[in-house]
């Protein structure tokens, strides 16, 4: 005859999870911030991956726009800055309805 170890749940009674403060939970944070309490994006880029390659690729265009526009450098120069190609400026421009001389 096997004998089990009975636990000190019953049937009826709910099983409850470890609370939140008795887990060790080791604030990493990532490139954005060190820390994720002091992260500055509205949510945090592993709880929807797809949001924040968007939140980064708009952001690239915005400095894309900016040397663009007002350093007044060329496609190709922008693209160098940058380490994309001269193709990518020209959807970042596009994005942002800007007409884009080679």
């Amino acid at each position: 005859m096997r004998t089990y170890a009975r636990s000190r749940r019953r049937r009826h009674e709910p099983v409850l999870d470890g609370l939140p403060e008795l887990m060790h939970y080791a604030d990493t944070g990532c490139e954005v911030a060190l820390s994720c309490l002091q992260c500055p994006l509205p949510q945090c880029k592993y709880d929807d991956p797809a949001w924040y390659q968007a939140y980064k690729q708009h952001n690239r265009d915005d400095e894309v726009l900016a040397a663009y526009r007002e350093e007044g450098l060329s496609v190709f120069q922008v693209a160098e800055r940058f380490s994309v190609s001269p193709r990518t400026v020209h959807r970042s421009l596009k994005r942002a309805r800007v007409p884009a001389a080679a």
